[in-house]
């Protein structure tokens, strides 16, 4: 993996850290994209820190034009990517009977359009030179149905479906694709979640925590670390394409060997 090129969607804080950092580890040089600059800045600084190779480039997975200008920088600056974990997304809740049509098209832009592009401007490299991993962060509500993130689920049963089709279609070329589906995580999506509960409902921020947590069958969140130890996972493993891995709670937090 030392002469290996990777690029984290959504990198500068919550999963999208904690992959980035997992593959440094591994020994691959990582490029960090997202709209935030100073969470990118210090997402790449820290693995520069503990003398990893990485990169902050700019990147709205939602503008062709700003993909095509931060695949570019990555490759100048550290050579073609091999490995694209699009991570960055986002959740919002409401009621079917009042989630917008703004709100609608946000989640698929964001969660599946941006994927679909970003993938595809990257894959034809990938095939070319016979080796790449593409690994989508979805989520078990790409799985499975659930109450109030009508929009969310679609977009990530988009992402599932993409995987699987793109999965087909590059089967024996040297190329994988994965999708990893936590359940819900400790990141700021459960905050902010937890938060719009204390406002909607005045339960306590921890109550709301707890009742999210509850929901995924371990009964407990999903750690950042578990879902970068997927991805490294899925990176190592050539045999290993078109797969949802599903992390629900049920199993103890661990590193692989």
């Amino acid at each position: 993996m030392a002469t290996r090129v990777a690029l984290v969607t959504g990198g500068g804080r919550g999963l999208g850290r904690a992959i980035g950092r997992a593959l440094a580890t591994e020994g691959l040089a990582v490029a960090i994209g997202a709209r935030s600059r100073d969470q990118i800045d210090a997402a790449a600084a820290e693995l520069r820190a503990s003398g990893r190779a990485a990169f902050a480039v700019p990147l709205d997975v939602t503008d062709a034009a700003s993909i095509t200008a931060a695949v570019a920088a990555v490759t100048a600056e550290l050579g073609p990517i091999d490995v694209l974990v699009n991570n960055a997304g986002i959740a919002e809740s409401a009621p079917f009977s009042r989630t917008t049509l703004e709100q609608w098209d946000r989640h698929l832009h964001v969660n599946a359009t941006g994927p679909y592009l970003v993938t595809q401007a990257v894959l034809a490299g990938m095939l070319e030179r016979g080796w790449g991993r593409v690994v989508n962060v979805a989520s078990m509500a790409g799985l499975h149905g659930a109450p109030y993130v009508a929009a969310y689920t679609a977009s990530k049963h988009a992402l599932v479906g993409l995987t699987r089709a793109l999965a087909a279609e590059v089967a024996g070329r040297g190329v994988t694709v994965n999708a990893i589906c936590p359940g819900f995580a400790a990141t700021d999506i459960v905050w902010n979640g937890a938060r719009n509960v204390v406002a909607r409902t005045g339960r306590s921020f921890d109550d709301a925590v707890a009742a999210m947590a509850a929901l995924n069958p371990g009964g407990r969140l999903i750690e950042a670390d578990e879902v970068a130890d997927a991805v490294l996972r899925v990176v190592r493993d050539a045999m290993l394409n078109g797969e949802a891995v599903v992390l629900d709670g049920t199993s103890p937090l661990r590193r692989p060997s």
